[in-house]
Parts: C-alpha cells; sequence; structure tokens
C-alpha cells in the first residue's frame, strides 16, 4: 500500500520547514511542496533527510500524497499569496478536505475565505501560530478558528506539536468560527507590541535616567525574570543586554534605533477603532515604531529643540523597585485592552471565545508567554463574563499597591525629558477607567455646540437626546447622534 502523509504544507521558508520537523518528530509524516522546487529537494535533501517526509513538484502531486480527508496546510506570506494557494489547491480537493492557513493573515480575510472555501463543499482553517522559528521547531502556540468540522482532523496534530504548559496541558484549543483564530493571534501581537515598548521604555529609563551601565541592566533583568515578571521577552531582553559585538562593546547599541513592523499592530489598533475599544497602551506602541522610523528627522530636531537637563536625585535602587512595579501595572492594562477588545470582536461576530483558555494557550511557546498568563486563566475561571482585567481582585490589588511607584517612574521620566507613551497611556487609562465622572460632559457640550449633535442629561433618563441652543441664534433642530 502506497505510504500517505498525514498532512501537506506549502511554503518551506524557515517557519514552514521547521514546522514540518515538528510534526515528523511527533510521528506524522509529512509532504511538502514550495513554489520554487529546488527549495523541496534541498529540504528533502538536506534537514529532512531520512525522514518521513514527501517532497512533491506540484500542487497536484502534493494532494496526491495526503490522506482522506486531505489537509493541506499554507505557511506562505499573508495576503494576495494566500487567495493564489487557495485556487491552486480546489481544484485536486474533493468535499471535506482542509486547508489550514498557518500565516498571520488579518482576520476579515479568514472571515472571507472560510465562506469562499466552504460554498465549494471544503472545510476551511485560519491558524495563528506564534513562537518564531524555534517555536515552530520545538513548539509553537497554535491558534485555529474557522470551520468546526474540521477540527477533529487536525486536533491530534495540531496539540501533539503545540507547545506543553507544567501539566501537559497543549498550547493549542478550538477558538471559533471564521477569523476568530486569526484575530486571536492578532490580539497576541498587539500585546507582543505593547509589552516590547514597555520594556524598551524600561531599559531607556534605566541607561538615559539612572545612568546604569549594562551589565547592570542585565542583572536587574535577570532578576525580574525570576520573579512575577518572568516571561520570555524579560528573558530575551536579559540575554540582549549581556550581549558584546566583537570589540566588546553592547551590542545593543550598535543597533539603530528605527523599528520596522510588519502590520499585526496597526491591524490591531484598527479593529480596536472599529469596535469602539480604548487600546490605547498597543496604539502607542505602534506609534512609537512610527515615531523611531523618523530617525533623521530626528537627529535634525535634537539639534534644534532643546529640553530638560537630565538630572536624576533620588535613591537609585528603590527608583528600581518603582520601575519594576511600573512594568507589571503597565502589563496588566495592556492585557487589560487586548481582552476588552476580544470580548467586543466575541460579541460583534457572535464567537463564543474561551478567555481562561486563551490564556492558557498563551503560556506556552509564544512570545508573551509569561508566568503572568496563569493569573489571567485564573481570573476568568473565577469569572467567566469578566469585563475588565482590573476588576478581578488579584489584578485589582496589584495596580492599586504598584500606582504611587507607577506615578513616579512617568512623572520623573517627564520632568527629565525621557519620552514614555506606552506608561503614560497605561496610567492614563488606568486613571480614566476608575473615574466615575470624565470631562467627556464638556466635549458633548462643544460638538452640540457647533454641530447640534445632542446629549444625554444626568437629571434625564438615558437614551433621552437633547439639544440647546447655545447662541440663541440657532434653530431646534439637532443632527442624528451616532454611537460607537
Amino acid at each position: 500500500m502506497e505510504n500517505l502523509a498525514d498532512i501537506g504544507l506549502v511554503g518551506l521558508a524557515v517557519m514552514g520547514e521547521n514546522l514540518v520537523l515538528n510534526m515528523e518528530s511527533k510521528g506524522f509524516t509529512v509532504a511538502v511542496y514550495n513554489r520554487t522546487t529546488e527549495k523541496v529537494d534541498k529540504f528533502v535533501n538536506g534537514r529532512g533527510k531520512d525522514k518521513n517526509i514527501i517532497g512533491t513538484h506540484s500542487v497536484e502531486e502534493l494532494v496526491k500524497n495526503l490522506k482522506r480527508p486531505r489537509k493541506v496546510m499554507l505557511m506562505v506570506k499573508a495576503g494576495k499569496p494566500v487567495d493564489d494557494f487557495i485556487d491552486l489547491v480546489i481544484p485536486y480537493l474533493e468535499p471535506g478536505d482542509i486547508i489550514i492557513d498557518g500565516g498571520n493573515s488579518h482576520f476579515p480575510d479568514t472571515n472571507r475565505r472560510t465562506k469562499y472555501v466552504e460554498d465549494k463543499g471544503l472545510l476551511y482553517i485560519g491558524t495563528g501560530v506564534s513562537g518564531g522559528e524555534e517555536g515552530a521547531l520545538l513548539g509553537p502556540s497554535i491558534m485555529p478558528g474557522g470551520s468546526k468540522g474540521a477540527w477533529e482532523h487536525v486536533q491530534p496534530i495540531f496539540q501533539a506539536v503545540a507547545a506543553k504548559v507544567e501539566d501537559g496541558t497543549p498550547c493549542c484549543d478550538w477558538v471559533g468560527e471564521n477569523g476568530a483564530g486569526h484575530f486571536v493571534k492578532m490580539i497576541h501581537n498587539g500585546i507582543e507590541y505593547g509589552d516590547m515598548q514597555l520594556i524598551s521604555e524600561a531599559y531607556y529609563i534605566m541607561k538615559n535616567l539612572l545612568g546604569m551601565s549594562h551589565d547592570e541592566m542585565h542583572q536587574v533583568f535577570k532578576e525580574w525574570n525570576e520573579g512575577e515578571l518572568d516571561s520570555y521577552l524579560i528573558e530575551i531582553t536579559r540575554d540582549i543586554l549581556g550581549f558584546r559585538d566583537e570589540d566588546g562593546e553592547p551590542m545593543v547599541e550598535k543597533i539603530l534605533d528605527k523599528a520596522g513592523q510588519k502590520g499585526t499592530g496597526k491591524w490591531t489598533g484598527i479593529a480596536a477603532l472599529d469596535l469602539g475599544i480604548p487600546l490605547t497602551l498597543i496604539v502607542e506602541a505602534v506609534f512609537a515604531r512610527c515615531l523611531s522610523a523618523l530617525k533623521d528627522e530626528r537627529v535634525v530636531a535634537s539639534k534644534e529643540i532643546s529640553g530638560p537637563v537630565v538630572q536624576f536625585t533620588g535613591n537609585k535602587q528603590e527608583f528600581i523597585e518603582d520601575l519594576k512595579k511600573a512594568l507589571y501595572a503597565s502589563k496588566i492594562v495592556s492585557y487589560a485592552q487586548g481582552y476588552a477588545l476580544m470580548r467586543a470582536a466575541a460579541e460583534e461576530y457572535d464567537w463564543d471565545l474561551n478567555y481562561g483558555g486563551i490564556a492558557l494557550m498563551w503560556r506556552g511557546g509564544c512570545i508573551i508567554r509569561s508566568v503572568f498568563l496563569g493569573k489571567i486563566k485564573e481570573a476568568f475561571d473565577n469569572d467567566k463574563a469578566l469585563k475588565n482585567l482590573m476588576l478581578d481582585p488579584f489584578f485589582k490589588e496589584k495596580v492599586e499597591s504598584s500606582q504611587q511607584a507607577w506615578r513616579n517612574v512617568v512623572a520623573t521620566s517627564v520632568a527629565n525629558g525621557i519620552p514614555v507613551p506606552a506608561f503614560s497611556a497605561a496610567l492614563a487609562y488606568f486613571d480614566g477607567y476608575r473615574s466615575e465622572n470624565l470631562s467627556a460632559n464638556m466635549l458633548q457640550a462643544q460638538r452640540d455646540y457647533f454641530g447640534a449633535h445632542m446629549y444625554e442629561r444626568v437629571d434625564k433618563p438615558r437614551g433621552e437626546f437633547f439639544h440647546t441652543n447655545w447662541t440663541g441664534r440657532g434653530g431646534d433642530t439637532a443632527s442624528s447622534t451616532y454611537q460607537v
């Protein structure tokens, strides 16, 4: 009998290759195809030599080498290439076969593709895969969504190759219909943007406000990684600060301060605007990268515009402890905002998201993995209808007990001209969220004054709208209201 593969994979870049090797190491036979077929031969005769990997040189050959229901996983660049490959493979499939997109696709595209593929009698999965090339090889976090009927067929493979937490639970479970998997991956990436920016600001404060050496900073991040801030991103920051170039100088200082991005952070911000969710920290993290990209302008501005002379007069060790608390509190805000956006999307798109389960999926393999996520799972285990993480007793106590340190870090940084957009945005959200009354009454009055946009009154039932003839020259005609 012909030896058929359990799954086929298209796209042999680093992530694709490593995922294939991961699958094969767990006992699965994998058929592979790449548009540039030389890559297939190089892989099969190189890293894949003497393994249960079947090299193919066409989409038709790939499909012929798969067990039914056929499972074809695409690890190609997001956008048009995914659509192109879907159309290439559909003619060779039959009802019940499954197409899987494992790239960083935008969730509206996955919504559209799920319907398109299902209309052809096939099944579709859009899955987020996080962990980078190392995660793909050793165990990533996998977030699948799409056609629910496909899950039982891919579950054994996905959960076998996924990272595992301490008790052996895989960092992979079904997320929801249509684009839910890619939406959750997008939120993961948005939180990743926020975490990275907060850590980078902490480094910048240590270096430019406290005047710490790289060895000192390395030691601080080492200590932080052994406590409640224990996470992959803190760990790699520790390693980066300890790494020296060939001349013995810190490698990080040889790197141009101009950050790149691939778009998932921007997508998260756009989704937040569409759904009316204040994702302030993550959006500031995106804009911080945009500001960093203005390197040439900043070089000119640094010679033209002056700021305060940096002068730290406090106790350095106490301030480092304050910085640790500020980082933890800001991290809570980042996740609170991300989860609020997931809740809004679940309502908008009729997804039944398991918020505690999502935290568990992020506990291992992915870029934002940390001990912190276990507390998020506990929060949603205790209250599945939790509106905001800051209302959970554990996180509430943390942000309240950290706020004086948090305010000290932000105030001292601002007074010394140290830019801390993510720390500042997190603190402003905390203060805004805990305020019964905000300044929006004045904003509504202004809108009604110039545009007759109307307002609600505190002394009237909610849902009734009023317009005032502020100047005596206006009429009684009011504009329609708009609610985000």
